[in-house]
């Protein structure tokens, strides 16, 4: 009689303790939801890019579009007979503390390539002091964040789409020598190049004023501004990099109107800007040289026919070392 009364309580000692372990599995995944699903958004990106992209993709068949760009002038400034959804308006960034006068110094003569062929838009060379300046002005509730971040590719590419947002236009890198205008894109409410193997690059990128996928790109920064797997290069391109960029792009309700300019399916890359090359718009003459020792290791993941499953390991166990050091920090305060 004793033997069965102890064995009935340790039966319910580890029914509670089960149920003790569920319940904080349970309110572990509550609590960690908003980034769980912050991580399978970015690691299915490579899955789920291409749904729908017919709809996306600027072609001749859908919109009738020469994406080789020789039936249309090098001097074409407008869109016309369509309507002009971009505003007239350049956008370049120099920033880099004490170097960043070198930098627009070395660039100058490719940065006016483009203003050369666009004459009567306004122009704006956005350096530190003014980009501050203008985040403080216009997006208050960001200021502190994009004052803080870690990598200063990152507070480039958040000044992009802030930019991209207020003023609309059109923003590009201060190594594409443009080489011709880019007026016949100009009917389309949001244009980008297409990116190698998956997503859109944000070294060019043209807008409407206020657009409303521009502005899901800024209200989504606060939310991704995370130092993902510890290393440079994800964290850039988690945080406000072009896998962030494309993967909003990816959820976004209707992507007609978001478009991606790439080649025919025979010469899809004719637009891509991955590292030096021409393509029928510009010359693109720099290169990425944030890119760190990670960089490569994370590029070829898009080469292999794992990068599903890879990536989303990777993002996975990203999660749990992040949601380890917020604990981690928790526990120091109290």
């Amino acid at each position: 009689m004793g033997a069965t009364i102890k064995s009935a309580r340790v039966h319910r000692t580890h029914r509670g303790l089960l149920a003790g372990l569920l319940t904080l599995t349970v309110l572990g995944l509550l609590c960690a939801r908003s980034l769980l699903h912050d991580v399978w958004a970015l690691a299915s990106l490579p899955i789920i890019w291409w749904n729908h992209s017919e709809q996306f993709l600027i072609s001749s068949h859908a919109d009738g579009f020469d994406l080789s760009f020789a039936n249309y002038s090098i001097e074409q400034t407008s869109a016309a007979p369509f309507e002009d959804r971009v505003p007239p308006i350049l956008h370049h960034v120099a920033m880099g503390g004490a170097g960043a006068e070198h930098h627009i110094a070395k660039w100058q003569d490719v940065r006016q390539s483009c203003i050369d062929l666009h004459p009567g838009w306004d122009v704006h060379l956005w350096t530190d002091e003014l980009a501050s300046t203008f985040v403080a002005d216009h997006f208050p509730e960001l200021h502190e964040m994009w004052e803080n971040y870690r990598y200063p590719i990152q507070k480039i590419d958040a000044l992009r789409y802030m930019i991209l947002y207020h003023y609309g236009g059109v923003i590009l890198d201060m190594d594409l020598q443009c080489r011709r205008a880019l007026g016949p894109l100009r009917r389309f409410d949001f244009v980008a190049p297409a990116a190698h193997p998956t997503g859109f690059s944000v070294g060019f990128m043209m807008a409407s004023k206020r657009n409303e996928f521009v502005g899901a790109m800024v209200k989504n920064l606060e939310r991704y501004n995370r130092h993902w797997l510890g290393l440079p290069y994800p964290t850039v391109m988690f945080s406000t990099g072009c896998h962030y960029a494309s993967t909003i792009h990816a959820y976004q309700r209707n992507r007609t109107e978001l478009k991606v300019l790439a080649g025919p399916p025979d010469n899809f890359k004719l637009h891509s800007l991955n590292g030096p090359v021409s393509t029928p718009i510009f010359n693109h003459l720099g290169s990425s040289s944030w890119h760190s020792y990670d960089a490569a290791m994370i590029v070829s993941l898009g080469k292999s026919r794992w990068k599903g499953p890879i990536m989303l390991a990777i993002a996975s166990t990203g999660a749990f070392v992040v949601i380890r050091r917020s604990r981690r920090r928790r526990s120091m305060r109290v």
